[in-house]
């Protein structure tokens, strides 16, 4: 039997990509573990934005990276994983999570991914912040931690 669908956090995603960071090795471990499994890998716009982010805005674990680097990594998150869209409908699931959940300022953005997940029928999510997600009883959280 194939592993679930299974939604890739940018904290986990940034760990994979950047061979100095600490969690790099358990990232990529934990990442061929469920490949093995048969995990389907998915990712969104909003994870694709903040992994640019991430990866431009100042050196993660001593790395720089330029554009055309963190431009380079993340196509090859996108060939490596599915990236699934955002609707109308993913937005009212966000809006019915943010009332459902009372959650509030920056925590609006962990509640979009959850949205993008239920949307889209994807049960789990893997992540190093785990604790972001503990108010979501809809999903499972995957911890991936060094």
């Amino acid at each position: 039997m194939a592993a679930e669908d299974l939604f890739l956090d940018t904290s986990l995603v940034v760990a994979a990509t950047v061979a100095a960071h600490p969690a790099h090795v358990t990232a990529r471990q934990y990442l061929a573990e469920q490949q093995a499994k048969g995990a389907a890998f998915c990712i969104s716009s909003q994870i694709c934005r903040e992994f640019l982010v991430v990866l431009t805005r100042q050196p993660v674990s001593g790395r720089s990276f330029t554009v055309d680097e963190a431009i380079d990594a993340l196509d090859q998150w996108r060939k490596a994983c599915t990236v699934l869209g955002e609707n109308d409908l993913t937005l009212q699931r966000c809006v019915d999570l943010v009332s459902q959940h009372d959650v509030h300022g920056k925590q609006v953005h962990d509640c979009n991914i959850v949205a993008v997940m239920l949307t889209h029928g994807v049960p789990r999510l893997a992540t190093r912040n785990a604790p972001d997600f503990k108010r979501y009883a809809e999903i499972s959280v995957d911890a991936v931690t060094p």
